[in-house]
This record gives C-alpha cells, sequence and structure tokens, in this order.
C-alpha cells in the first residue's frame, strides 16, 4: 500500500478504500499510551509486567494496548517461561516515521493539539 496520486479514481474521487490499511496502521499511533509503549520498546524488549510497572497501568490496559500493536504490525512476542517478551517489529522503520511526525508537528507549531476534533482529552477518551 502506498499513498500517493495513484489513490484518486479517474472521475477524481479518492480512493478510500485503498487507504483503509493506512488508517488502520495509524489507528495504532492515535493513542498516547501506545505511543509511550513503542517508545519504551524502541529501548529494547520487555514483558507486560515490566511496562506495567514503567507506565503506571493495569496489566489488562497495557495487554489491551499491546494487543491492538500487535494488529496492526507494530510489536511481536515471544514465549519466555511463563511470560512473553514484546519488541518492535520494525524498529529503525517505526523511529524513522516517529521523527517525521515530530517535524511535521514542529512545522505546524503542534496546529493538530489546537484541533477541537483532535484534541488530547478527546484521544485520552478511549479509542
Amino acid at each position: 500500500m502506498t499513498m500517493n496520486q495513484t489513490d484518486v479514481d479517474p472521475g477524481g474521487v479518492p480512493d478510500s478504500a485503498g487507504l483503509l490499511p493506512a488508517a488502520s496502521l495509524f489507528h495504532g499511533f492515535s493513542d498516547p499510551t501506545r505511543l509511550t509503549i513503542l517508545r519504551h520498546l524502541a529501548l529494547g524488549e520487555h514483558r507486560v509486567v515490566d511496562l506495567t510497572e514503567h507506565l503506571g497501568l493495569a496489566q489488562s490496559t497495557v495487554s489491551k494496548h499491546l494487543a491492538c500493536l500487535r494488529g496492526c504490525g507494530l510489536v511481536q512476542s515471544r514465549p519466555e517461561g511463563r511470560a512473553s517478551m514484546f519488541s518492535l517489529t520494525h524498529r529503525d522503520a517505526l523511529m524513522g516515521l516517529l521523527a517525521a511526525a515530530e517535524r511535521l508537528l514542529a512545522l505546524t507549531g503542534d496546529a493538530v493539539a489546537l484541533c477541537p476534533t483532535y484534541r488530547l482529552e478527546t484521544l485520552e477518551g478511549g479509542s
């Protein structure tokens, strides 16, 4: 899936179905807790218990976010004894995307924080 001008049909209408995979991927980034988990996993693999201690969240909450990230293909897990070790699937690409997002936020003056549709309070309410 690539996002470019070919995502427009001959009548000039965007091919929204072709953008569904990208929208699903970006859903993985749409929650501050998931972004924090991704940044923490950039340091190396961790167990759920490590992440719950670092984030100060319930195990069920962290597990829910990890399931979303795994469903988006952003993290993977491997068994280690009775625990699972979580890690990033494509660390370099992910870090590049997060760096690009930070550059875009700087260029826009963090305008998205002022957008009534996407304010942080809205995102914290769930996703």
